[in-house]
């Protein structure tokens, strides 16, 4: 099975062994002919908006996870994301990424 084409919006978690524990992750904002530009978006112990870049191969190997496609253009998804992004820490539960996906769903509905 070929690797998914790194593309501009994606959002990679850092499956290094020193980042896995801070869910470390990392939107894609430039793709070059070798390497990709980064902002790190998300990281428990360290600092967000921090530019960075990777190659375009250990963006797809087994380094990094791809737990975001630009491509999806679901109208109710960045509501989602956001809500979720809300409650996301350490000590999250199903419940609390669940209540607040049911909050969005229901105003959406309304």
């Amino acid at each position: 099975m070929a690797a998914a084409a790194v593309t501009e919006g994606q959002l990679y978690r850092d499956l290094a062994p020193d980042m896995k524990a801070r869910d470390r992750r990392l939107r894609v904002t430039k793709v070059g002919e070798t390497r990709a530009e980064l902002v790190v978006e998300h990281d428990l112990a360290g600092l967000t908006g921090k530019a960075t870049h990777a190659s375009l191969v250990r963006l797809r190997s087994s380094s990094f996870e791809l737990i975001e496609d630009a491509t999806d253009d679901d109208p109710q998804y960045p509501a989602l994301l956001a809500a979720i992004s809300e409650v996301h820490r350490r000590d999250a539960t199903p419940a609390d990424y669940a209540r607040a996906a049911l909050h969005v769903v229901r105003e959406i509905s309304q």
